[in-house]
C-alpha cells in the first residue's frame, strides 16, 4: 500500500492494541485495589509485557540480540494471552452490569467483594495461563491430513502424484531451527513426489531466518520433483526480494507468476501474493495471462496464497488450488470471522471438476499458539487418468 496508507493503518492498529492493553492492566490494577502493596510491582510487570511485542520487533529490525528474541517471545505469548483476558473480562464486566440492577454480587468495598476480587483475579489469570500452554503445545505438533484425490485428464506417463503442501510455516523467532527440523523430517517421512509450500514461508523479517541457518534444513527436504513455493504477504511485508532470493539459494523453486512443468505430465502455476499491489505498487499476472500457453488436457495444480476469487481457478481450467492464509483465525473465536471472510477457510471444496484445499497452515503468526484448530501438513494423493 502507499507509504501514507501504511502509517494510518500502522497507527490505528497500535492505538488498538494500546488501548486494549490500557483496559486490561486497568482491572487488574482495579482487582488488586485491597493489596496495594502488589500494585506496583503489577504495574511494572503488566506494562513490559504489554509492550515487549512491539518493541521487541522493532529491536529486530536493527539488531538481533537475546534480547530482542526474548522480547519478541514475550510479547507473541501475551498476544494470545491478551485475546483471552479481554474475552473474559468482557464477560466479567457484563455480569458487573447485569448486577447492578439486580444486586447479586457483593457490596463495592466490602470485604466480601474485595476477597471476590482477588479470587476473580487469580481465577482469570490461572484459566488464562492453561488456555496459553494448551494451545502452545498444539501449535508446535503439527499433523498430517491426507486427502485423495482423482484428476480425470492425460498425465500420461504419470498414474499418479503423492503431494505434500505445507503453507504459512512463519519461520523466524518463533519458529526457528527446532521446529523446522521436526516439520522437515514429518515431511521426508512422507516420501513425497513434490512438495509444495503455498506462501508465508518466511514470517517478516529475513534476519531471523539468516541468523539461524534454517536455509541449510530447508535444503534437507527430500522430493522427486523437487520443492517449489510462492510468495505469501508475510514474504512482502519483511520485504520480499531478499527472502525469494534466500529461498531460491537454499533449494526453494519460487513461482512467481510463472509456471513449471512437472515430468512433463503435470503444469504447476503459481501466482504472486496479492499484497503486490499494496508492498510493491503492481499488479500480479492474471490467471488467465498466466495460463494462456498452458497445456489444458494435462493435469494443472495452481498455488494461490490467499484464497480470493475462487471462481477464477474453476474457469481457467485449473485442477486443484492449493492456498492457505488465513490460519484458520488461529485463536477462537476468530475462527468464525475467517468463515466470513473467506468463501473457505479451512478445508476441501469442489467447483465442477476443479479441487480446492485451503490448509490452516503448519505454523503461527503472532502468538504461537493454536486453539481453533490444528496445524497440520498435508499429504495429497492424486490419482491421474
Amino acid at each position: 500500500m502507499p507509504k501514507i496508507s501504511f502509517v494510518i493503518f500502522f497507527s490505528i492498529a497500535i492505538f488498538i492494541y494500546l488501548l486494549i492493553n490500557f483496559y486490561i492492566v486497568l482491572r487488574g490494577w482495579q482487582a488488586l485495589s485491597s493489596l496495594p502493596q502488589y500494585r506496583t510491582a503489577y504495574l511494572a510487570v503488566s506494562s513490559v509485557v504489554s509492550l515487549s511485542f512491539i518493541a521487541g520487533r522493532f529491536l529486530e529490525r536493527g539488531s538481533l540480540t537475546w534480547f530482542s528474541s526474548a522480547l519478541v517471545w514475550i510479547g507473541s505469548f501475551w498476544l494470545g494471552a491478551m485475546v483471552y483476558f479481554l474475552l473474559i473480562l468482557f464477560c466479567v464486566d457484563i455480569l458487573r452490569g447485569i448486577s447492578h440492577f439486580v444486586s447479586f454480587l457483593p457490596p463495592s468495598g466490602s470485604a466480601e467483594y474485595n476477597r471476590l476480587n482477588i479470587l476473580s483475579f487469580i481465577g482469570i489469570v490461572s484459566v488464562v495461563a492453561v488456555i496459553v500452554i494448551a494451545g502452545f503445545f498444539n501449535a508446535v505438533s503439527p499433523r498430517v491430513k491426507t486427502l485423495d484425490l482423482a484428476i480425470h485428464k492425460n498425465s500420461h506417463p504419470l498414474k499418479s502424484l503423492d503431494l505434500v503442501a505445507v503453507s504459512d510455516i512463519h519461520l523466524g523467532t518463533i519458529i526457528g531451527r527446532h521446529r523446522l527440523e521436526r516439520l522437515v523430517e514429518k515431511i521426508n517421512s512422507l516420501n513425497a513426489d513434490i512438495v509444495l509450500l503455498p506462501g508465508d514461508v518466511v514470517d517478516e523479517d529475513i534476519g531471523p531466518v539468516i541468523k539461524q541457518n534454517l536455509g541449510e534444513t530447508l535444503r534437507t527436504i527430500k522430493s522427486k520433483f523437487g520443492v517449489y513455493a510462492v510468495t505469501g504477504n508475510h514474504e512482502y511485508i519483511g520485504g520480499v526480494e531478499a527472502a525469494c532470493r534466500y529461498l531460491t539459494e537454499h533449494g526453494i523453486v519460487m513461482l512467481r507468476d510463472s509456471v513449471a512443468t512437472i515430468a512433463d505430465a503435470i503444469t504447476l502455476v503459481g501466482r504472486e501474493d496479492i499484497s503486490i499491489k499494496s508492498f510493491a505498487q503492481q499488479q500480479r499476472a492474471s490467471l488467465g495471462e498466466l495460463m494462456k500457453n498452458v497445456d489444458r488436457t494435462k493435469p494443472v495444480i495452481l498455488m494461490d496464497h490467499q484464497p480470493f476469487h475462487l471462481n477464477e481457478a474453476a474457469e481457467a481450467g485449473v485442477d486443484l488450488q492449493l492456498s492457505g492464509h488465513t490460519h484458520h483465525g488461529q485463536l477462537w473465536p476468530f475462527n468464525f470471522i475467517t468463515e466470513k471472510v473467506y468463501e473457505v477457510s479451512w478445508g476441501y471444496l469442489k467447483k465442477g471438476t476443479t479441487h480446492y484445499y485451503v490448509s490452516c497452515g503448519a505454523g503461527t503468526w503472532g502468538p504461537p499458539m493454536r486453539t481453533g484448530n490444528t496445524p497440520e501438513i498435508m499429504n495429497i494423493h492424486l490419482k491421474l487418468d
